[in-house]
């Protein structure tokens, strides 16, 4: 088997170790608590339209919330930091096969900011949420009680419809939840990368000569 087929080690020195490593602030202390209070109101969401009682009052209150912090998400989009940015997570094809081609190696990518995958899942994650806010909106399921604010502008069909489709836009966002979380575990048990600390800590190891 010659060099250039041989299969990569892993790394066997620390991130303090290496030389072509280096330690960054990545994710802003604004950015982190949208990702963390998201998580808290989707799931509150999810868990009330699941469990909760007939009259879904705080559902609604809850979508409110995730609204609101797609709104800023959003904005911060445009003038929050670099990381931040989504002109700083938006990958071409290329990008894009290049890392697929090496998601399989047992070691850890050193990102700076979001890979072209989890960019991907990114844009996936914050559109279906906007569709299922907007569809919750609008939506009217014929009960006459949880009918959503802008349901009487929009017309009884459109509610109709509306009401149908935050119904399977809910499903998408739990299969690309579930996708996300299975995603977190890979990278932690294979490829030996903690996704988790650094959007609570703010900080990452990063190679120094990856796009950032």
């Amino acid at each position: 088997m010659t060099a250039e087929t041989t299969k990569p080690e892993r790394r066997s020195e620390t991130p303090e170790q290496a030389s072509d490593l280096k330690k960054v602030r990545l994710w802003d202390p604004a950015l982190r608590i949208f990702h963390w209070l998201l998580v808290i109101c989707v799931a509150a969401a999810w868990g009330l339209a699941e469990f909760g009682p007939d009259i879904m009052t705080l559902h609604f209150y809850f979508g409110y919330a995730i609204c609101v912090l797609l709104v800023f998400r959003l904005i911060w989009g445009f003038v929050g930091p670099k990381a931040a940015r989504f002109s700083h997570f938006i990958y071409g094809p290329q990008s894009l096969f290049s890392y697929l081609g090496k998601i399989f190696r047992r070691e850890p990518s050193y990102w700076p900011g979001h890979n072209p995958l989890g960019a991907l899942a990114a844009f996936a994650l914050l559109g279906i949420l906007t569709a299922q806010a907007a569809t919750g909106l609008m939506s009217d399921p014929d009960d006459f009680i949880n009918v959503g604010p802008l349901a009487s502008y929009v017309g009884y069909e459109t509610a109709t419809w509306a009401s149908d489709m935050h119904h399977i836009f809910a499903t998408l966002l739990q299969i690309i939840v579930i996708v996300h979380v299975l995603a977190i575990v890979f990278y932690k048990v294979w490829k030996h990368e903690n996704l988790v600390t650094p959007m609570i800590t703010g900080w990452k190891w990063v190679k120094k000569t990856n796009k950032g």
